[in-house]
């Protein structure tokens, strides 16, 4: 697959990870809130200001983001599911 993000949208693949309760009873993906972290997998050329002026993003390729709860838009490639979300509604890259 190869996808290029139009302007300041970047393409991310969110990271799940499997919830047990203290007791050890498996909480399906269903019953929980949907993940805010993920792999960005495509970053858009950045965003132009008034001027004309391209402004590069800061957030690349492999980088790992925390992101606004509502932000994103779900989309479903070949049964895995992605978002695309903007730059501005990235909160912190996680080292």
């Amino acid at each position: 697959m190869n996808i290029k993000p139009l302007s300041d949208h970047i393409f991310v693949e969110p990271i799940t990870e499997e919830k047990v309760t203290k007791s050890g009873i498996y909480l399906p993906e269903n019953v929980e809130e949907k993940p805010m972290i993920g792999k960005v997998i495509a970053v858009g050329p950045g965003k132009t200001n008034e001027e004309g002026k391209l402004i590069p993003l800061t957030i690349k390729i492999d980088d790992k983001v925390l992101f606004t709860k509502y932000a994103p838009t779900e989309i479903k490639i070949e049964d895995k599911e992605y978002l695309v979300i903007r730059e501005d509604d990235v909160l912190a890259i996680i080292e």
